[in-house]
């Protein structure tokens, strides 16, 4: 089956960054798009009184340090709905590390974006300009969100707007060489 979802570019023809959604704001339970059966699955159950902040989703098109596409956290004000394609603009990485099923460290990295025209963030254009207090939330979700799983991940700083976009053009570089 062709894989609709994995196949669009990182980025719009006037280069804006596409991100879909695979998690709504308020969700409880991960979910993952499984491109061999053209469908999102529940991945994981987040613990008990955890809830994704802002919609989550990746950036079709790239392949990140682990394999999957690379990860975004889109800080809108409102909920939309899994397999919604937002076009977004990236404003810094919160830089994560956690064991891989092997038991090997490696990096799983946390792209966050704000979806183009949102005013959440006033002017803000990369993480280093948004409150401290919304970065220490976010850092503690992105860790008790895997709490309880043999992942151990810890979070290795945060990184701003110059840091996404090497990352979003390595991650793209490196699903490029996967096919």
């Amino acid at each position: 089956m062709s894989d609709p979802l994995h196949a669009l570019d990182p980025t719009d023809g006037n280069g804006k960054l596409r991100v879909v959604v695979e998690v709504s704001k308020g969700g409880q339970v991960k979910l993952k798009w499984d491109p061999r059966l053209g469908a999102f699955t529940a991945s994981r159950y987040l613990p008990s009184g955890l809830s994704y902040p802002f919609d989550w989703g990746f950036v079709p098109g790239t392949k990140a340090e682990d394999g999957d596409p690379l990860d975004a956290l889109i800080l809108a004000d409102v909920p939309t709905w899994p397999g919604v394609v937002i076009p977004c603009e990236p404003l810094g990485v919160l830089r994560l590390e956690q064991d891989n099923k092997r038991g090997r460290r490696e990096r799983n990295d946390r792209l966050i974006v704000r979806p183009l025209g949102a005013s959440r963030l006033g002017d803000a254009r990369d993480v280093r300009e948004m409150p401290g207090a919304l970065l220490d939330e976010l850092e503690k979700f992105f860790l008790d969100a895997v709490f309880f799983t043999p992942k151990n991940a810890r979070a290795r700083g945060w990184a701003g707007r110059s840091a996404a976009d090497k990352l979003i053009e390595k991650s793209a570089r490196a699903f490029r060489r996967k096919k």
